[in-house]
């Protein structure tokens, strides 16, 4: 090997070990530099199957990889994606790993969630995934979970705590698991070739992931008003029944 030869090697392994150094696990852009595909896939059933994974980067890596499928990519991140291998992967290891986690909420019980408080562990988000559950019923909050970050980690366990049967959540597992990977991978596609190189990617990646979940968060706020109405319509009706029944009286 000649001196040249050497000089590039070292400073080829350099950037690399700098490189792996500064892997930022909340970091989209860098699960596809690092692992591409698979790294797509494992975070996506990491973050739906384990109770650890809540923190992982699911609606940004969706959106993000959906950019890498474009003409920008290999400037972007140095490789392009396919697009039909995540429209098929995406949904299924999404799949799987709500699969994974409603068998454990099954087997486990509430027992799973006998666990103090900690950096990765917080008691709310157990009960607000069991609130959604409860308010919007088995399937309507499969679907809806998908699309709302650390609800979707813990309904899972939830439903297989609160013996949803698998094949039922199954059924809604699926319905959700797609409309979820594949309508942001297809929102990050087509933005990407339509504003091309024009912006740096960081610029629109949180805003329009933003606008995803609020959009998405919309038919629960809309149940909620209604149920809020409805249980003061019932409120109201049992204030006045006592009065009637003692005027009759």
């Amino acid at each position: 090997m000649s001196l040249r030869d050497y000089a590039t090697q070292h400073v080829t392994d350099t950037l690399a070990t700098k490189q792996g150094l500064s892997f930022n696990p909340l970091d989209p852009k860098d699960y596809i530099q690092a692992f591409g595909l698979f790294g797509v896939y494992a975070v996506l059933f990491a973050e739906t199957g384990l109770l650890i994974g809540f923190f992982l980067p699911g609606d940004t890596l969706l959106f993000t990889a959906g950019i890498a499928t474009t003409s920008i990519a290999t400037k972007a991140f140095g490789l392009q994606l396919s697009l039909p291998l995540l429209l098929v992967g995406c949904p299924v290891f999404a799949i799987a790993g709500a699969q994974l986690g409603h068998f454990l909420g099954a087997k486990f019980g509430r027992a799973m969630f006998d666990r103090p408080n900690s950096v990765i562990f917080q008691r709310k988000y157990v009960d607000k995934a069991e609130g959604i559950f409860n308010r919007f019923g088995p399937g309507k909050s499969v679907v809806l979970a998908r699309f709302i970050p650390l609800v979707r980690t813990f309904l899972n366990p939830v439903a297989g705590v609160l013996e949803m049967s698998a094949r039922r959540f199954f059924v809604w597992n699926v319905i959700g698991g797609v409309l979820w990977t594949d309508s942001i991978l297809l929102i990050g596609h087509f933005l990407g070739e339509k504003v091309g190189a024009a912006f740096p990617i960081e610029k629109f990646i949180l805003p329009v992931v933003a606008t995803v979940v609020v959009l998405s968060v919309i038919p629960v706020v809309i149940e909620l008003v209604k149920n809020k109405r409805a249980q003061r319509r019932e409120a109201e009706a049992g204030e006045h029944q006592p009065k009637h029944a003692a005027d009759r009286a």
